[in-house]
C-alpha cells in the first residue's frame, strides 16, 4: 500500500460519494467466482533482488536464430543495426502525435515517407499514416468497401489467415454486416473464384496474397468477378512479397494492406508492429486513421500537415471513418528506414533470396518418405506440407534436436493436424536448410 497515493480518508470519502460502505461493497455485483479474492503474494524484493529475478525469467527465453522456420504472419528477418540506432534517436523515440505541424514538421515527414513507400509498393495512389497491424487494417480496408458501395455484406477467402478472418468477423459483428466465406481450390490451394450469386449484394471481397498457406493467388480473376459484382477487391499483403510480385494495385486490387513487421521489426513475441492501408484516389475520402499531406507554408516553404482527418476524435461519430485513435509511427519509421536502406533492387534481391532457399528445403523435404506438399501452387517463401503422422508431434520431436521447424496447422483447424507451415527467409543459412532435412529425416524415420 506504499505506492498507493490515496489515504484511508481518500478512499473513505469516494466510497461515501458513491454511496457504498466498503471496497467489497463495491464490487460485490461482480459475481464471487469472477472476483480473485485475497491474492496470497510473496513479501516484496529490493532492487537488486528485482533485478535478479527479473535476469533469471528473461534467461528463459528463447532467441529465434536461424533455425526457426515460423512464419503464419510473423518473420524473421535481418534487421540492420542502421534501423535501430536511426529510429533510436531522441528526436523520433520520444515523439509525441504531430498534431501542431509547426513542431512537428519531422514526423510528419517520415510519416509521408512512409506513405509515399506503400504507394509504391502496392501501386495504388493513396496510403494513410499506418494502422495497428495487419489485420485490424484488414477490417477497415473491408468497412472502407462497404462505405463507398453502400452494401452490407463482404466475402472472404478461407486462404485468409484464420486470426484475420475472426478479426473480420468480430470488427462486422458488431453493426451486423453479413460475411461469408469462399473456399480454396483442393489442388492448388488457391481461392475459388466466387460464384456471382454469391457476390450479390456484396461490398468487398477479402484474400491474402500469398495466402495463409503460402500460396500465391491470382488476384486479376478475383479482381474481375468482385468488379463484375460492384463489389470491390481488399487484398492484404506481406509487403516483403513486393519485391518480386505484381503489385496488388496493378492487379486490380481497390484496396491493399498489410503489416511492416517484416520491414525492420523483430518478431518480439508478435509485436509491436504497424499496419499499412492504401487504396486508389477515389477512395480517399473513405480512408481511415491518420493522413499526412505536403503542402507550402505561407513564405513558400515546403512543409507538412495531418489533413482529412475523418477520424471520430475530430469529427462528429456519425460521421467518421473509423474510431482508430492513433498509428504505430515508430514500427512505420522503421519500416520507412528499412525500405531506404535496402533499395527497390535490394528488395528485389532479398526477395530472391527467400525464394531459392524456400524451395530447395522444400524439395529436400518432399524427397523424405510420407511427406508431400498440402497445395499445388506457387510459393514464395512459406509453404505447407503433409506430414505421415500428426504435425504437432514431429515439431516437438524437431524441437529437440535444435530445429523450430513451423507452425503445426492443427491448432487452427483440427482437419490439418497432419500439416506443417514453413516460412524460409534469408535468416536461414544453407547449412540451417541440410541440418533441418537431415532432422526431418531422423524424426520420421523414429531416430533417437
Amino acid at each position: 500500500m506504499s505506492y498507493l497515493p490515496h489515504t484511508d480518508a481518500d478512499r473513505e470519502a469516494m466510497l461515501a460519494a458513491i454511496g457504498v460502505s466498503s471496497i467489497d461493497d463495491l464490487f460485490a455485483p461482480i459475481p464471487a467466482q469472477l472476483r480473485a479474492g485475497k491474492l496470497d503474494l510473496p513479501p516484496g524484493l529490493c532492487e537488486a533482488e528485482v533485478r535478479t529475478r527479473l535476469e533469471t525469467l528473461a534467461a528463459r527465453n528463447q532467441v529465434c536464430g536461424s533455425a526457426s522456420f515460423l512464419g503464419a504472419g510473423c518473420y524473421n528477418h535481418f534487421v540492420p543495426a542502421a534501423v535501430r540506432a536511426l529510429i533510436g534517436r531522441a528526436e523520433f523515440l520520444t515523439a509525441y502525435t504531430p498534431y501542431q505541424a509547426e513542431v512537428s514538421q519531422g514526423t510528419l515527414q517520415h510519416i509521408f515517407e512512409f506513405q509515399t513507400a506503400v504507394c509504391e509498393l502496392t501501386g495504388l495512389e493513396v496510403a494513410n499514416a499506418g494502422m495497428y497491424d495487419a489485420p485490424s487494417a484488414l477490417a477497415e480496408g473491408a468497412f472502407l468497401a462497404l462505405r463507398h458501395t453502400r452494401r452490407e455484406k463482404l466475402v472472404i477467402s478461407a486462404g485468409v489467415h484464420p486470426e484475420a478472418r475472426q478479426v473480420v468477423a468480430t470488427y462486422a459483428s458488431g453493426p451486423g454486416f453479413a460475411m461469408t466465406e469462399v473456399g480454396l481450390d483442393a489442388i492448388s490451394g488457391r481461392t475459388r473464384l466466387p460464384d456471382p450469386n454469391q457476390l450479390a449484394g456484396t461490398g468487398a471481397l477479402l484474400a491474402q496474397q500469398p495466402n495463409f498457406f503460402g500460396v500465391i493467388e491470382d488476384l486479376t480473376p478475383l479482381a474481375e468477378v468482385a468488379h463484375a459484382a460492384g463489389a470491390m477487391l481488399v487484398v492484404m499483403q506481406n509487403p516483403m512479397t513486393l519485391g518480386l510480385l505484381a503489385t496488388p494495385g496493378s492487379q486490380g486490387a481497390d484496396v491493399a494492406l498489410g503489416d511492416v513487421q517484416v520491414f525492420g521489426s523483430p518478431m518480439s513475441f508478435g509485436g509491436p508492429s504497424a499496419g499499412y492501408l492504401a487504396c486508389r484516389q477515389e477512395l480517399l475520402r473513405q480512408l481511415p486513421g491518420r493522413l499526412v499531406g505536403q503542402t507550402l507554408d505561407l513564405e513558400g516553404r515546403l512543409c507538412y500537415a495531418l489533413t482529412l482527418q475523418a477520424r471520430e476524435q475530430h469529427i462528429r461519430r456519425a460521421k467518421a471513418t473509423s474510431n482508430i485513435c492513433s498509428n504505430q509511427a515508430l514500427n512505420a519509421l522503421a519500416a520507412t528506414v528499412y525500405l531506404a536502406l535496402l533499395g527497390p533492387a535490394g528488395l528485389r534481391e532479398l526477395g530472391e533470396v527467400c525464394v531459392r532457399r524456400a524451395h530447395y528445403l522444400q524439395a529436400g523435404l518432399l524427397g523424405l518418405p510420407g511427406v508431400q506438399s498440402a497445395y499445388s501452387g506457387p510459393f514464395f517463401h512459406e509453404f505447407a506440407l503433409r506430414l505421415p503422422g500428426n504435425a504437432a508431434a514431429f515439431a516437438e520431436a524437431m524441437r529437440a534436436r535444435g530445429v523450430e521447424p513451423g507452425v503445426p496447422l492443427g491448432r487452427f483447424d483440427p482437419a490439418f493436424a497432419d500439416c506443417l507451415l514453413v516460412a524460409v527467409t534469408e535468416m536461414n543459412t544453407p547449412a540451417d536448410l541440410d541440418t533441418y532435412i537431415a532432422a526431418a529425416r531422423d524424426g520420421l524415420s523414429g531416430g533417437a
